[in-house]
């Protein structure tokens, strides 16, 4: 298997640039992280007190639970926190729990990128597709369709094969093992919000985007960054998309720059924060006219949307 193409950063920037460009911060992932929990507790708050507000806040938190993903990401690469025993604790405990299986997956998909042995190929694959197969996609994401097939698809498949020295209860218990984390933490919150006689705000106001917009803004994610990009291609600067977004999409779609997707592929060591900068410097010196770059959501979606039918 041949590893992807990698370019050097000082083809690109002076030595200068790219130490600030790389550089690490004790304190600004962890602040992102504390602002993602803020905004979340702020938009749930905000839902408790002014509740006809509450379809609004299952957009900003599910798009929020989204950007506790991207930071876990950042950490995966290391670049939280320049400690890396502080990196790892901080994504473990307010990221996401899965950073340990997370992580060699996601080193395997940079490795291969756009290439026959990366694991993320098959999310970019299937396109372009027809408008009408994509807002199938969209009303199973928001109807929760999607939720549940990737969380509890896998002991469905297995209850619907099981043996028959296997019980049904054996197979929920191994399952529920597995998703221990998952099951207790939601647990907790949900029977802190219930001691507070407000079980219904962690209902609509975390499972609920966790089910509906989170499924939604991580597939139009997908589609921005690696969909209709050739494959096995040569060229390090087109194996990945960079998408423009406008404050409601950073708002609502892409929180903390996950929308340069092409600069991180070309520079995994730059933190999430510092993107957007690399961005316009890479403009400046005309760079990004060879990269794969798109002026907003609405023009990726018609770009994976130009199939017939």
């Amino acid at each position: 298997m041949t590893p992807a193409p990698r370019v050097q950063p000082e083809a690109f920037f002076t030595p200068g640039e790219w130490l600030l460009l790389s550089g690490r911060s004790s304190f600004k992932g962890l602040a992102l992280l504390a602002h993602c929990w803020l905004v979340i507790g702020l938009a749930m708050a905000i839902g408790v007190v002014w509740p006809i507000t509450i379809p609004l806040m299952v957009m900003v938190v599910g798009t929020r639970q989204l950007g506790l993903f991207i930071l876990m990401h950042d950490a995966a690469h290391g670049l939280l926190h320049p400690n890396r025993r502080i990196n790892d604790t901080a994504a473990l405990w307010f990221g996401g729990s899965e950073l340990n299986i997370y992580r060699p997956y996601h080193l395997q998909h940079h490795r291969f990128v756009q290439q026959t042995a990366d694991p993320d190929l098959v999310l970019s694959a299937p396109f372009p597709i027809s408008a009408v197969s994509l807002r199938r996609k969209i009303m199973r994401d928001l109807t929760g369709q999607t939720f549940a097939k990737q969380r509890f698809g896998a002991l469905a498949g297995k209850l619907k094969a099981r043996q028959p020295d296997q019980t049904a209860w054996a197979l929920i218990a191994l399952e529920a093992k597995a998703q221990r984390v998952f099951l207790i933490s939601n647990a907790i919150g949900l029977a802190l919000f219930a001691a507070a006689g407000l079980w219904w705000a962690w209902v609509l106001m975390w499972l609920l985007p966790m089910a509906t917009w989170l499924p939604l803004v991580s597939r139009l994610r997908n589609i921005a960054e690696h969909a209709l990009i050739v494959e096995n291609s040569t060229d390090p600067l087109r194996h990945a998309r960079t998408t423009q977004a406008n404050f409601l999409e950073r708002a609502l779609i892409a929180p903390y720059w996950v929308n340069y997707h092409c600069e991180h592929h070309m520079f995994t060591h730059i933190p999430c924060w510092h993107l957007a900068k690399a961005h316009r410097l890479l403009a400046s010196k005309g760079v990004t006219q060879r990269m794969e770059v798109q002026p907003g959501y609405r023009a990726v979606l018609r770009l994976a949307t130009r199939a017939p039918g």
